[in-house]
């Protein structure tokens, strides 16, 4: 009795061993299923993460590509004159570029026949008038050409800048000589009592917006112009040349039109030049 009873447990000690056994190795099987099936999508969404960066770097080379600002740079606009609008004063030599450098202070230096005039341009102040005054320098623009107007009664300037020496004011739009371009115009001294203070050096135009071209005046003496004109920059040498030009006077040309004249003591710049931007 004793010995069948023994039997029947070993036997059934032997089947719990042998299911608990096939529970462990099942239970195996399944963790290792789904280490590998874990594994695998982490693989699928590595890959995946992979493509969409690849695809949102590249696909940029497939968009048309924005020419990025330089740093310390101003978006010029130089308007053209149309062919119809250009009288036979008019110079044309291009158009400047429409990125200029708004940083640095330049070295003007007029080189005229009763010797040198020179001044400093603060680009971060006039970007696109200075950028414009450089490259017409580099252009040889004003060279060879006189100083064609002087007033010396209400307003005490020197106006050069026409190469073809026949302007009559700087609101004068006929018979004025310039380049095939206008620019708007900047730093406007609305603010300064007087606008135009001995020494400074601003451009002319024809009274209109964005109607600044090449002509520019030195003013010798206050002058209470209205702030509609681009404060350029201010002489640094040379003004004593511009104030004994206005002692010998004016022709008076100009009188019942603009005002002033012809200096009767000419000017006549050699050579201009603008030095590369410092600071």
């Amino acid at each position: 009795m004793t010995s069948t009873r023994e039997r029947q447990r070993a036997a059934a000690r032997a089947r719990l061993e042998k299911e608990m056994a096939e529970r462990t190795a099942r239970a195996r099987k399944r963790r290792q299923t789904q280490a590998i099936i874990g594994a695998a999508a982490a693989l699928v969404l590595v890959v995946a993460g992979t493509v969409w960066l690849a695809m949102s770097l590249g696909g940029d080379d497939d968009k048309p590509e924005t020419a990025a600002q330089a740093p310390g740079a101003s978006e010029c606009v130089y308007n053209q004159l149309p062919a119809d609008q250009r009288s036979p004063q008019i110079k044309d030599v291009g158009l400047p570029g429409n990125e200029q450098s708004a940083t640095g202070v330049q070295t003007m230096t007029i080189t005229t026949n009763l010797g040198p005039i020179t001044a400093k341009v603060d680009r971060s102040l006039v970007p696109c008038t200075a950028g414009s005054f450089t490259y017409l320098a580099e252009k040889n623009f004003f060279d060879n050409t006189k100083c064609h107007r002087l007033v010396t009664e209400g307003i005490k300037v020197l106006q050069c800048g026409d190469p073809s020496a026949t302007g009559k004011g700087w609101r004068d739009t006929d018979g004025t000589g310039g380049p095939a371009y206008k620019l708007p115009e900047e730093n406007l001294p609305t603010d300064k009592r007087p606008p135009y203070p001995e020494g400074v050096i601003a451009m002319a135009n024809s009274g209109q917006p964005g109607s600044t071209g090449s002509q520019f005046f030195i003013v010798y003496g206050d002058s209470p112009l209205d702030a509609t004109y681009t404060v350029l920059g201010t002489v640094t040498g040379g003004l004593d040349i511009v104030k004994d030009v206005a002692k010998a006077g004016d022709d008076g040309a100009f009188a019942q039109q603009a005002g002033g004249g012809h200096p009767k003591k000419e000017v006549v710049i050699n050579d201009l030049t603008m030095g590369n931007p410092q600071g």
